[in-house]
């Protein structure tokens, strides 16, 4: 986003007060997160306050990146020569309201979206038909949040005829900012769904409050599928098309599921209002990638494959995207241009220039040498036609077809979850053990680190030292540590868990022989679970120790729930966390400094959130599993375990499907080969039709046993050909059922998850 403010005009934007510091000539860039600040002229940067993380904690880090203006909502602030500083109230406010005189600026019309699903859908395809009529500047991917709409608009400029904004809510009241910045003249609802209303009292109010968006819009498209009354209807004045007003039209989309459908009637008809509905452009439609993807690559790189589209608003946002996800390491960046794009070719190569990658390419068939290849961050950028999305893929690390994708956006929603029902100093410690449940040690924590998470846990002191080695900074604790790991905790700065006097004794012999005192150690107790921890009665000894040594200091005191997924009968919990705060109550008046107390994993936050203390520790919770009702609504998958069809046969009655002839066909039946079996963790026991897959969102039963690399499925009903989606765990089968079928818990499908299954990951 580029402006050209005179810093007076810019305070005035933002009702800022300027404290001290020279003034700028002029604001011209906006930045709020230093891992996305690259060499620009004229940057300003937004102190904003996250759930985690307080931007004023890295002004200095802003300031090493260049940036010399700042506005900022604390009076506490680092002495930095030549640097200016604002003070405003609330720097979200103060960017909301920076967006709102920009948005005044322009005349030409705004389409405001909103809506429960389909919004970056119908945003995206609306985009794509009027191109050609339009020169349109809309929200980069899923920008529809307090802080996304404010940044989308501030995209807004002069050479553009029409925009397209997102808009999404996740709390009352929070419409009416929205619609401040946004001021739409044409709306469009594309759904209000009752599993979207966690925090609105009922469907009506949620209704209104999407409503709020069109209060002074010259006409609303409604989508099919809900009820309005007609009053509703008039306030917001409001059209509903139908199916049948554009069946010609519909009979040229793509993709004829019902979600495809209904996101294309509101882009249709919006067009057809606006006058600029080309035909022709239907039958194009893209099927839509909402989400970057990241893998492994050969030479321990990272792919980030984002090959949706070239425009150059996603191309920023994915060179910014790299740049975070780089932290200094090398970048390379290959571009796939077809014919029809080749005139951008210039304006392509500035945006990328501003960036610096270490290597650009330009090709839709890119050579690249493994050596260059080395520890390097690949964005790889294109077409669908340019078939970049298949180059992106030569690079994957393991070949094997089957792959299991991890949704971090919902990881960060399912923390945002947890986060809410705390207050807000409570600490959250997340669990990364056993490879992050399967999901991968060093790539969660990284990204756990980057959203600002205060504290990990693993299990074994080497756990801890292979994410020190990965650059992880933030305090880790080593829930089992063994005698032989207690040298390289201390070298790695990570805090074991104590729970034995016989434990203490060894730790404390390492420390003196490396000569190193005052080091983090966190009490276990053991209040009823009865595995690892000190009983009430060795305390008084377990403190006589700890303040004879200098060597220790107790960092946290904590304990673990043996029922806490017990909402029928909470008396032993109960007694659990009585016994935790009593015994930390005693020890708190021996020691003469604060200690971190944390006692609740996932289920507790859900059913004992009175017992928060100072931290919380987060695990299968994260990916989005929980045992109560009212929390599992709330929190979003994590996991797409997906595989594609190698062969498909037809079988005749009285023949046998794999090993032992456990099943033998009754009638003439058509089979599919899936390349998974009990080797990449689909169990043995969902032989025989005991477990399944789904293809085209129909469940096809096991046939047979379940090999070690492949397994046998029905398709009989099914038109399918070879390289189809199969899919294992998904939209139609939850980890939760596939588990049930496996007669096993989540926990197990997800770190039973083989490490020959490739493994990528998506975020918004």
């Amino acid at each position: 986003m580029k402006l050209n403010l005179t810093f007076d005009e810019f305070c005035l934007a933002i009702n800022g007060q300027h404290l001290h510091g020279s003034k700028a000539e002029i604001i011209q860039q906006i930045q709020f997160d230093t891992r996305k600040i690259y060499p620009l002229p004229n940057q300003v940067f937004f102190a904003l306050k996250g759930a985690y993380r307080d931007g004023h904690d890295f002004i200095s880090d802003a300031y090493k990146k260049g940036v010399r203006t700042f506005v900022v909502s604390e009076p506490k602030l680092p002495e930095l020569r030549d640097a200016t500083f604002i003070f405003v109230k609330d720097t979200l406010h103060a960017l909301q309201d920076l967006a709102c005189y920009h948005r005044k600026k322009f005349t030409y019309p705004i389409i405001g979206i909103t809506g429960s699903v389909g919004k970056t859908t119908v945003k995206e395809w609306l985009f794509h038909i009027l191109s050609d009529k339009y020169r349109i500047v809309r929200s980069p991917k899923s920008f529809n949040s307090q802080l996304g709409v404010a940044l989308s608009l501030l995209n807004l400029h002069e050479d553009c005829d029409l925009a397209i904004i997102e808009a999404g809510i996740s709390k009352p009241s929070e419409m009416e900012a929205l619609e401040r910045m946004i001021q739409p003249t044409i709306g469009i609802l594309t759904s209000v769904s009752k599993a979207h209303e966690d925090n609105f009292s009922s469907y009506e109010v949620h209704l209104k409050e999407k409503m709020a968006l069109f209060k002074n819009v010259k006409t609303t498209v409604l989508g099919t599928g809900f009820l309005i009354s007609q009053e509703q209807m008039r306030s917001i004045k409001a059209y509903q098309p139908t199916v049948g007003e554009f069946t010609k039209e519909l009979q040229l989309l793509p993709f004829q599921d019902r979600g495809s459908v209904a996101s294309a009637l509101l882009a249709i008809a919006t067009a057809k209002i606006l006058k600029g509905l080309d035909i022709q452009k239907i039958a194009s439609l893209p099927r839509l990638a909402m989400r970057l993807e990241t893998f492994e690559g050969r030479e321990n790189s990272i792919i980030i494959n984002d090959t949706y589209n070239l425009d150059l608003d996603a191309l920023k946002l994915s060179l910014e995207y790299q740049l975070a996800l780089a932290d200094g390491k090398k970048r390379i960046v290959i571009v796939g241009l077809e014919e029809e794009w080749t005139h951008l070719e210039d304006k392509i190569r500035l945006t990328i220039d501003d960036f610096k990658p270490d290597l650009l390419v330009f090709s839709r068939k890119p050579k690249i040498a493994d050596a260059e290849l080395k520890d390097a961050i690949v964005l790889v950028k294109g077409t669908r036609g340019a078939k970049m999305e298949k180059i992106a893929r030569s690079f994957k690390s393991k070949q094997h077809k089957t792959e299991v994708i991890y949704n971090l956006s919902a990881i960060k929603h399912n923390l945002s979850v947890f986060k809410n029902q705390l207050q807000a100093k409570t600490k959250i410690l997340a669990m990364v053990k056993a490879q992050s449940y399967g999901v991968g040690l060093e790539k969660i924590a990284s990204f756990l680190e980057k959203i600002g998470i205060s504290y990990l846990g693993v299990a074994y002191s080497d756990e801890g030292v292979e994410l020190r080695k990965s650059g992880i900074k933030i305090p880790i604790l080593v829930m089992n540590p063994e005698e032989e790991g207690f040298e390289a905790c201390i070298k790695h700065n990570l805090e074991p868990a104590i729970y034995s006097l016989n434990q203490l004794d060894d730790l404390i012999s390492t420390l003196i022989s490396m000569e190193k005192s005052n080091f983090p150690i966190h009490i276990k107790l053991d209040t009823g679970m009865r595995r690892l921890g000190f009983e009430r009665e060795e305390l008084p000894k377990l403190l006589e120790i700890i303040q004879a040594q200098p060597e220790v200091r107790i960092a946290g005191v904590y304990s673990h729930l043996a029922d806490a997924d017990n909402r029928r009968d909470k008396r032993f919990t109960q007694s659990q966390i009585t016994r935790f705060q009593e015994t930390c109550s005693w020890i708190s008046n021996k020691v003469p400094y604060p200690f971190i107390r944390h006692l609740l994993n996932s289920e507790g936050i859900a059913n004992y959130h009175e017992a928060e203390f100072d931290m919380v520790r987060v695990g299968i919770g994260m990916y989005g599993i929980s045992s109560n009702p009212s929390l599992q609504k709330r929190l979003q998958a994590v996991i797409n375990w997906k595989s594609e069809i190698s062969q498909i046969k037809t079988i005749q009655v009285g023949e046998s499907v794999s090993y032992s002839r456990t099943f033998i066909a009754k009638e003439k039946m058509k089979i599919a080969i899936i390349p998974v079996g009990y080797a990449d963790g689909f169990r043995r026991s969902l032989s025989n039709g005991k477990g399944g897959v789904f293809i085209k969102n129909n469940f096809c039963p096991i046939l047979g046993k379940v090999c070690m690399d492949m397994i046998i499925v029905d398709v009989s009903k099914l038109n399918v050909t070879e390289g189809d989606e199969v899919e294992i765990i998904g939209e139609n089968q939850t980890i939760e059922t596939f588990a049930k079928a496996m007669e096993t818990i989540p926990y197990e499908v997800m770190t039973s998850i083989s490490k020959r299954v490739h493994r990528a990951y998506s975020e918004e």
